[in-house]
């Protein structure tokens, strides 16, 4: 379970995100959406560890700086951040290794899923931003993470890697996780998400359930709120 209670980020008089809460449960997905600049990649990367912030963060009850809340979250950035001299196999190790975790073939059933098994021997440095972004998600997975965050996580995918992380998507609710997705591609979460949250100007402006009955859009919604608005 994911748990954000009053967060706010501010950047010297610039405030990024605005007394920010929501939850999301086990077995539930959630989409995050909003235009350029609402807030989205600042609210994530306060889940992550990243930003000092104010308010409360919670990973299974834990608060999300500590060692055992990190242990059970996955990562995907918006921007691969991968290390130039290390081979696509190597990171999966590396990733292992920092969490504590042996390798119950968990780590090639990813990359042959990915399409990234037959360059388990390329350095970061010789990857493709696709394959970059491929590798960052199996990075994010292969330690089994019960809290998953992706921002942006589709973006340079090809057609098949998008099929497999939408399926991906799937699994990990049947599983028990709770996921969070940033992503401007409404109509490529349409069919995946449990809750839906639209930011704007650092706050969220409207929340939206998958069980709601009304004939308005969750894309519609969205033009409606932000078209027209200045970005955070």
């Amino acid at each position: 379970m994911l748990q954000v209670n009053h967060v706010t980020k501010q950047y010297g008089k610039l405030i990024a995100n605005r007394d920010v809460s929501f939850q999301i449960g086990d077995g539930e997905i959630a989409v995050l959406l909003g235009p350029n600049g609402a807030g989205k990649s600042t609210i994530i990367k306060c889940i992550a560890g990243l930003l000092r912030f104010d308010g409360e963060i919670l990973i299974d009850s834990l608060g999300n700086k500590t060692l055992d809340a990190k242990r059970r979250l996955g990562y995907v950035p918006e921007m691969p951040a991968v290390y130039d001299m290390l081979t696509v196999g190597e990171h999966l190790e590396f990733m292992l290794r920092a969490y504590k975790m042996e390798d119950d073939g968990t780590a090639d059933r990813l990359l042959e899923r990915f399409e990234l098994l037959d360059k388990k021997d390329k350095l970061g440095k010789e990857l493709s931003k696709g394959m970059l972004q491929k590798l960052s998600i199996c990075c994010a997975l292969v330690h089994r993470p019960s809290v998953i965050i992706f921002d942006e996580p589709m973006v340079g995918l090809d057609p098949h890697a998008i099929k497999q992380l939408k399926q991906v998507f799937l699994e990990l609710r049947q599983n028990g996780a709770s996921v969070l997705i940033s992503t401007h591609m409404i109509d490529s979460v349409e069919a995946y998400w449990d809750k839906a949250y639209i930011m704007k100007d650092g706050a969220f402006v409207a929340e939206r359930s998958a069980t709601d009955t009304s004939e308005t859009s969750l894309e519609d919604l969205f033009f409606a709120l932000t078209e027209g608005g200045e970005d955070a």
